[in-house]
């Protein structure tokens, strides 16, 4: 007798895909693969460039790596000026990357040294399992924890500062940035920051938006460098933010009618790097140009990377057009 064929079983909510960006990640409705960017390094003293690194845990949901150059130590010795700081915010659609991956952790260790700046890369938690605007509430956390240590020692921080934030930061020049999802989460921080204002009267000096991630229903020439590249954000940006109303969100568009004006930026100075083959290059342009006429009193600076893609300077970050772009903002910090 032939066998009676046998119905596979009904697919389980577990196999339903709800996002995927092959070979990074894949979201299932009741749980998320990520294949890229979690991997940990440990913080060390880098033997090439001699930049120390060292973790620190800000709340039970967000923590940072802090990067120390050589010549910090040097120069406090000597009673010498104290470094910019630059609190940064990593990129990876809000739900991939981590500030201790080995990709962030050879950046900053490059950087530091080229800079000779203090780096505060901040951990955030990630969507979709903490959604937006999760992210934007840990940065802040963070943001709020690197100012504190302006308070005096009789204040109640005073025992909670970092020795290398408290020792080596210059908070006349602080500085915010990240690349991609990062120089989005930096554009809120400042904004944020305008709104409320920091704690012990800090000012932000300056941004760095490095491929910013923005979106907007309205068509930019760029979208069509890769059409499916550019509907993929556009259904990140959903899933990482269930709550939105879309691409016209002000949180994704900060252009749209409705947004915070861009005039009340809370620093004096931006400069915004956009790489020539990115699908978002015409949305960083566009942030640029809106600063600009937006009757914002400070200085906007942009640079363009011929010929290369979103984030080339973390996939090649020896190439010539990396290493002019780390020489323009290690000059913007230090200007």
């Amino acid at each position: 007798m032939a066998a009676v064929p046998v119905a596979p079983p009904p697919a389980s909510a577990d196999d339903e895909i709800v996002y995927e960006s092959m070979p990074c990640i894949r979201i299932y409705k009741n749980r998320v693969e990520r294949y890229f960017g979690s991997e940990f390094v440990a913080a060390s003293t880098d033997a090439a460039t001699g930049v120390a690194s060292r973790d620190v845990v800000i709340s039970p949901n967000v923590s940072a790596r802090l990067y120390l150059p050589p010549l910090a130590a040097a120069a406090a010795a000597d009673g010498g000026a104290k470094l910019p700081i630059l609190v940064y915010y990593h990129g990876g659609g809000f739900c991939l990357g981590s500030a201790f991956n080995p990709t962030f952790h050879a950046y900053f260790n490059s950087f530091a040294a080229l800079a000779n700046v203090l780096v505060v890369s901040v951990e955030y938690r990630l969507a979709p399992e903490h959604p937006v605007p999760a992210a934007y509430a840990d940065s802040w956390e963070a943001l709020v924890w690197a100012v504190s240590h302006l308070a005096s020692d009789s204040d109640s921080a005073g025992d909670k500062q970092d020795p290398w934030v408290a020792g080596h930061a210059d908070f006349s020049r602080l500085y915010l940035g990240g690349e991609s999802a990062g120089s989005n989460i930096a554009h809120h921080m400042a904004m944020r920051a305008a709104a409320e204002g920091l704690p012990h009267g800090a000012q932000i000096r300056g941004l760095v938006m490095i491929h910013p991630y923005f979106l907007g229903t309205d068509k930019v020439p760029s979208d069509d460098l890769n059409p499916e590249a550019r509907e993929s954000l556009a259904s990140l940006w959903r899933v990482m933010c269930p709550a939105t109303t879309g691409e016209d969100d002000p949180l994704i568009n900060p252009f749209v009618d409705g947004a915070p004006s861009l005039a009340s930026l809370a620093c004096g100075r931006v400069l915004v790097c956009v790489g020539e083959g990115d699908v978002l290059r015409d949305r960083g342009r566009a942030y640029y140009d809106r600063l600009k006429a937006s009757g914002w009193q400070g200085e906007a600076a942009i640079w363009q990377a011929p010929g290369k893609g979103h984030t080339f300077h973390l996939l090649e970050p020896s190439c010539d057009e990396a290493v002019e772009q780390d020489k323009v903002i290690s000059d913007f910090l230090n200007r």
